[in-house]
């Protein structure tokens, strides 16, 4: 999807409930991301390091922590 700043956008393909993180890919090899609740609002950019290192860390499991209520599992788990 495009946004209003021109940058095509990915959410993921768990995303269901519209209420998910978006993410471009910039010219300059920067990545933005934002919240697609409001779009409006200014995306947040991180360097290709940054992302690569947090994206590492999901993949790693870092970010793992107990899911609200009602949610299917106990702990979200990222695979490798």
């Amino acid at each position: 999807m495009t946004g209003t700043d021109g940058l095509s956008y990915r959410r993921s393909t768990f995303c269901g409930g519209g209420s998910c993180v978006e993410v471009a890919p910039l010219a300059n090899g920067w990545v933005a991301l934002r919240d697609s609740k409001d779009a409006t609002k200014p995306a947040h950019t991180y360097s290709p390091e940054e992302w690569v290192d947090f994206v590492r860390g999901i993949k790693a499991g870092e970010f793992d922590f107990p899911t609200a209520k009602g949610v299917e599992s106990a702990t979200v788990r990222f695979s490798r």
